[in-house]
């Protein structure tokens, strides 16, 4: 884990070695996943929550760590808006589960409404989502996906230089400005020694409801060039569909129009879960 880019760097008087927080005995996670873009609205929670569900349709044991400490999303997503966290006789947090297994927690959690504001400077927010991985009985947990907040600021350096990441998916959008936050995120990673897996383009076509047709918004060679820029791969691209951006009403939707959506994340798990083996 490298130390550059640390305001502490060289006043702490620790090595890179030693600068990581102190797992949970009572936690055994096998891999850690943040979801980045480095841009806000580009869906990061969206991808975030369908991953879990991919996974965990697979048989494995997720959970989702909402590090998005002022905008918090991931329990509407998952349709958990009414749940709140609490501590055992430890002074631990037990995470809230959704209904498919997915093991969550959020600061909306832990406040009295959802709508209530968070205006916390960077370094107790920082504190906060180190709590979110000491302080969470998770158990056991195959995959661990960390929902990030926009930005390369204080949260994305706290998670990279204290937690064991074994690396980053990114979520882009086509739209050029999107591609430049998207690219400097990327060589965040890479000056923080944490791999960046690859890309989802999210909310990048329509699909006729008549025809079927493909419209792009933008040119495909976007994605390319920014792929090429940061030497990343595509893992895929996600089209504008009703049930993608209400997934938490997943369950008022048909059974056709759940596999679809379904399939467009369902590939996209395995190859991630074959990167990180």
């Amino acid at each position: 884990m490298s130390c550059e880019g640390c305001p502490s760097q060289g006043k702490c008087g620790k090595s890179s070695e030693t600068c990581g927080i102190q797992s949970n005995p009572d936690n055994h996670i096998k891999n850690i996943i943040t979801v980045m873009s480095g841009k806000g609205g580009v869906g990061k929670s969206t991808v975030t929550v369908m991953l879990a569900k991919a996974m965990a349709k697979k048989g494995l044991k997720v959970g989702i760590m909402d590090a998005d400490i002022t905008g918090p999303s991931i329990p509407r997503l998952l349709a958990l808006t009414n749940e709140h966290a609490f501590g055992n006789e430890k002074q631990q947090l037990i995470p809230v589960e959704s209904k498919e297994g997915i093991k969550v927690m959020s600061l909306n959690f832990l406040v009295q409404s959802e709508s209530d504001p968070v205006i916390w400077r960077g370094p107790v927010i920082g504190g906060v989502v180190k709590q979110f991985y000491t302080d969470v009985v998770w158990g056991d947990l195959d995959v661990l996906l960390i929902d990030m907040p926009p930005g390369t600021g204080d949260v994305a350096l706290t998670i990279m230089q204290s937690i064991p990441v074994q690396g980053v998916v990114m979520v882009s959008t086509p739209q050029p400005m999107v591609s430049m936050i998207v690219e400097k995120a990327c060589h965040m990673c890479e000056k923080m020694e944490v791999k960046v897996l690859g890309i989802i383009e999210n909310m990048a076509y329509l699909e006729c409801p008549n025809c079927h047709e493909r419209i792009e918004f933008y040119k495909k060679e976007d994605v390319e060039t920014l792929c090429n820029s940061t030497c990343t791969k595509l893992y895929g691209t996600l089209p504008m569909l009703d049930l993608i951006r209400d997934i938490n009403e997943y369950d008022a939707y048909s059974k056709d129009q759940q596999e679809k959506v379904d399939a467009y994340l369902s590939d996209i798990a395995n190859e991630i879960l074959e990167d990180i083996a």
